[in-house]
C-alpha cells in the first residue's frame, strides 16, 4: 500500500454514548508550539483525507493556539460537522478561578468554543483531577454545560482509579454525567493502567483514548542501549529533558520490549512504530489510538498502520515482553483465589 492510497481506518464507538471516532485519532498538542500553522493545517488535511474523524486537543497546549489553529482550518474548510472535536479543560489559567471549578470549567470551555470556533464541543475531558475541587460540582458544572448545549459528551483524562469509581458514584447519585472516554497515557512501555483503571473502565463501558502510545518515540525504534540520545530525536533536541526522559526508560526492560517490537517488525516487514500502534490498537477497550506528529511525514508513516493486523502470536510476543514485573498484592490474591482472570486475559 502507498503514500497515495487511503488507508482504511475504521470507526469505534466511544462508549455507550453514542459517539462514533475514528480507530486513529489526531493528538495536536504540537500545533502552534513544535508545529507552526501552515504545517498543523496539512496535518489535518492528510488525516481526513485518510479517514479519520477525531481531533484531539486542549486549552492548554500552546496556551491556546492548537485550538485557534484547528478552528481557522475548520472555518476554512466550511466546518467541522462532519468530524469529532474533543478539547479538555482544567490547566489553562483562569483569573480569580482554578483547576475543576464550575467558574473555571464554564470560563475555560467559553474560550475554548471561540478559539475552535464551534457552537459545542463533541468530547470535553477535564485534564486531570482535581484534588481542590468537590467533583459534586465539577460533574454539576459539566451537566449544566451540556444542557446549554456547549457539550455533547464529557470524558476524564489523567486519573487513577479510585478517582474513576468516585466520580460514576455521584454521577449515579445525583444523575449528573459520566464520562464515555478516559484519556490516559498506555502504551508498551507504560502499562499500568491495566491493575485497576482499565479493569475499571472495562467494567464501567468505559472506552479508552490512549495518549503516547509510542512512548514518547521509544518504539519507533530511535533509541539505543548504547547511545544517549541525538539532536535529530525528540528527547535529543531539549537536553534536559532528555537526559531525564532517557534516565527513567533506559532500563533493561524497555530492551527486551523493544527486541520483541523488532522481531514482530522484521516478520511483518512492517516498522517498528506500526506494530507499537496495532498492539495497543488491538487491546481491549482501546476506542481509537492518538497520533501526535510535529511533521506531515511523521503522521503520514504512521497513518499507514492502520491496516495492520499483527497475529495472536505476535500480539503474546508483544504481551509477554513488555508485562509488568510480577502481579502485587491484592492483584494476584484476587486473580488467584477470587477467580478474578482480567489480569490473565490482559497478560500483565
Amino acid at each position: 500500500m502507498t503514500d497515495t492510497q487511503p488507508v482504511p481506518m475504521g470507526t469505534e464507538p466511544l462508549g455507550s454514548g453514542g459517539l462514533i471516532a475514528s480507530r486513529m485519532g489526531l493528538g495536536t498538542m504540537t500545533f502552534g508550539v513544535e508545529t507552526a500553522a501552515a504545517d498543523a493545517h496539512r496535518q489535518l488535511d492528510l488525516f481526513v483525507d485518510r479517514g479519520g474523524t477525531m481531533i484531539d486537543t486542549a486549552d492548554g497546549y500552546g496556551a491556546g493556539a492548537s485550538e485557534t489553529i484547528i478552528g481557522e482550518w475548520g472555518r476554512a474548510r466550511g466546518g467541522v460537522e462532519d468530524l469529532i472535536i474533543a478539547t479538555k479543560g482544567r490547566f489553562a489559567p483562569v483569573p480569580g478561578s482554578a483547576g475543576a471549578s464550575r467558574r473555571s470549567l464554564v470560563r475555560s470551555i467559553d474560550a475554548s468554543l471561540k478559539r475552535l470556533q464551534v457552537e459545542a464541543i463533541d468530547l470535553y475531558y477535564v485534564h486531570g483531577w482535581d484534588p481542590r475541587t468537590d467533583i459534586t460540582d465539577t460533574l454539576g458544572a459539566l451537566a449544566n454545560l451540556r444542557a446549554a448545549g456547549k457539550l455533547h459528551h464529557v470524558g476524564w483524562s489523567n486519573l487513577s482509579a479510585w478517582q474513576l469509581q468516585k466520580l460514576l458514584s455521584v454521577a449515579d447519585q445525583y444523575n449528573l454525567p459520566k464520562p464515555i472516554a478516559v484519556q490516559p497515557q498506555y502504551n508498551l512501555l507504560e502499562r499500568g493502567i491495566e491493575l485497576e483503571l482499565m479493569p475499571c473502565c472495562l467494567e464501567a463501558d468505559i472506552s479508552l483514548v490512549p495518549w503516547s502510545p509510542l512512548g514518547g518515540g521509544w518504539l519507533t525504534g530511535k533509541y539505543k542501549a548504547d547511545a544517549r540520545p541525538s539532536g535529530a530525536t525528540r528527547l535529543g533536541e531539549d537536553p534536559k529533558r532528555g537526559v531525564e526522559a532517557y534516565d527513567l526508560r533506559n532500563t533493561e526492560r524497555t530492551y527486551t520490549v523493544l527486541d520483541a517490537v523488532s522481531q514482530v517488525a522484521q516478520e511483518t516487514g512492517r516498522p517498528a512504530a506500526h506494530v507499537a500502534l496495532a498492539w495497543l490498537g488491538a487491546r481491549p477497550g482501546v476506542a481509537s489510538v492518538l497520533l501526535g506528529a510535529r511533521t506531515v511525514t511523521q503522521l503520514q508513516d504512521n497513518l499507514n498502520a492502520a491496516d495492520l493486523a499483527l497475529t495472536d502470536a505476535q500480539m503474546q510476543t508483544l504481551t509477554s515482553a513488555s508485562a509488568l514485573s510480577g502481579l502485587p498484592y491484592p492483584y494476584n490474591f484476587l486473580r488467584d483465589w477470587c477467580g478474578m482472570d482480567i489480569w490473565t486475559r490482559l497478560g500483565t
